[in-house]
């Protein structure tokens, strides 16, 4: 890379990133605010003092518009950082233009008179996503010099904005920094760091990160062949050299105190990590097993009235292929609801537009609805022309687990004359799916729960409580739709039994 690049002009260091500071003459204190080129959500880091201003708006000008700017990132609150930002603010004049900084900076930084509210990044994950999916990292360096102190990551280019950490004071001052960088560094270091123990606790979190580029607020750009080096000589260095011996003390107690709580949180984090796969796997193993329970059922039945009529030797051959084919689509259905739940959360499933009257018929094929044995009037106005966009057997499986309950309603209640009654059509740009039964509906308590996870009312060898709540996932998730649930009244206000509608937009 050129050692030499034209300074009058902004200078880009990186993909997107540019230098757009000025060469303060026969000043050692050179100050440097960077721009990253990310559309309508640019990033402007540590704008300066208004003795760049001009300059400093004069070469982000030849690079975008000030409107375009979206952040502005501050690692400190200094005056050589941060004064500039109230005259900034009006040369952009946008109203979410944001300053990303740290909580205990924020109330510093509202001194200088911005306007502009505050993204604070110990309340945001430690990290700024931007809607186009641009993404700075950010680390927090306590006391370097600053208690609120970070340095921006970004991963992409491997870009280390680094504030008052590898900063240089430079008599000669180079763009970029060379072999010799760290006895320009070491002054700045020895007078502005607390203590080598804080400055390593910092070090050693920067030490971590796979970077290919270091730009400091002050000094020169550093590049990936001499960071290494320049960090371990870093390590060694004794800083807070004006600091009183007492006061250095308690920086260093400040800085093993925040050692332990690190050490504390990612053991929670890891404790909270772990319990988390373990009911993401009770979950799927709940629901699946939710989901094979009817089929199960009716395959049982299907081997019992086979075992009992071969025993009585009333077996034909057109009743042995019935039976076997009913028990087939069953085991077929089962085996899909595997690969379903093992792909789950796997993001490159593909998506297509499907028939919702070929899936609803699935459905009732796969609880065996029809059957004669099972003595269900089943009324049905489905229109073939509907489809949606989505996995066609997540949607079955949200039919199986409505019709399931229901299933299961009608054995628990024992109820007479058992109806279903199950309508698709479109209102209001939405494609609608009704199911409706006379089981004597919910108790209006529990309205509000049914799709919880792990609610159920029923004996646990019926239910777990999963399958509504998957299903809910599944539509609302999934496929953008709504699934809701009401209790249905007869003229007289009697309950008679519960409706289920799945509203999915029509895009078809």
């Amino acid at each position: 890379m050129s050692k030499l690049p034209n300074t009058s002009q902004a200078v880009l260091i990186a993909p997107n990133i540019y230098w757009v500071g000025m060469h303060l003459k026969n000043d050692p204190f050179q100050c440097h605010p960077y721009l990253i080129k990310n559309g309508n959500e640019s990033i402007l880091i540590d704008p300066g003092s208004m003795l760049e201003f001009s300059e400093t708006v004069r070469k982000v000008k030849t690079v975008m518009e000030m409107s375009s700017i979206k952040y502005i990132v501050l690692h400190h609150q200094d005056p050589d950082l941060a004064a500039a930002v109230p005259e900034i603010e009006k040369l952009i004049n946008r109203a979410d233009l944001q300053i990303v900084t740290h909580s205990r900076m924020s109330l510093l930084i509202k001194h200088y008179l911005v306007t502009s509210s505050y993204y604070e990044i110990d309340k945001n994950e430690y990290q700024l996503l931007t809607s186009s999916g641009f993404k700075l990292e950010f680390l927090t360096t306590p006391y370097c010099h600053s208690p609120g102190a970070f340095v921006s990551y970004e991963p992409v280019s491997k870009t280390l904005f680094s504030g008052d950490i590898f900063g240089g004071i430079e008599e000669s001052w180079d763009f970029y920094a060379d072999e010799s960088y760290f006895f320009k560094a070491k002054r700045f270091h020895e007078e502005y760091m607390p203590s080598k123990d804080i400055f390593n606790y910092s070090l050693s979190k920067i030490e971590r990160l796979d970077i290919e580029m270091i730009a400091p607020q002050h000094g020169s750009i550093i590049e990936k062949k001499y960071i290494p080096q320049l960090i371990e000589d870093m390590k060694n260095l004794d800083c807070g050299l004006y600091i009183e011996e007492k006061y250095n003390q308690e920086l260093i107690d400040t800085i093993d105190e925040l050692k332990r709580k690190e050490q504390s949180l990612r053991e929670r984090n890891l404790m909270l990590s772990e319990q988390s796969k373990r009911a993401e796997i009770g979950e799927m193993i709940g629901n699946i097993a939710h989901q094979w329970r009817q089929p199960l059922a009716i395959i049982n039945t299907s081997l019992a009235i086979l075992k009992e009529k071969n025993r009585a030797d009333m077996l034909s051959k057109d009743e042995i292929a019935e039976k076997l084919e009913k028990m087939e689509k069953r085991v077929i259905y089962m085996s899909e609801t595997i690969e379903d739940f093992m792909s789950y959360y796997t993001p490159d499933r593909e998506k297509a537009y499907f028939n919702v009257s070929e899936a609803v018929e699935k459905a009732i094929d796969i609880v065996n609805l029809k059957s004669n044995e099972r003595d269900i009037h089943l009324d049905l106005l489905l229109r073939s022309k509907y489809k949606i966009y989505g996995l066609m057997n997540e949607f079955i499986q949200v039919v199986v687990s409505i019709l399931s309950n229901i299933n299961d309603l009608i054995t628990i209640r024992e109820v007479r004359n058992p109806a279903v009654s199950i309508s698709l059509y479109d209102e209001n740009g939405y494609i609608v799916l009704s199911i409706r039964d006379n089981c004597g509906g919910v108790d209006e308590k529990n309205l509000s729960k049914i799709f919880d996870p792990y609610f159920t009312t029923k004996h646990k060898s019926i239910g777990t409580g999963l399958g509504l709540h998957i299903a809910k996932m599944i539509v609302e998730e999934n496929m953008s739709g709504v699934l809701g649930a009401k209790n249905i009244y007869s003229p007289k206000h009697e309950k008679v039994g519960a409706e289920f509608t799945i509203k999915i937009k029509n895009e078809s």
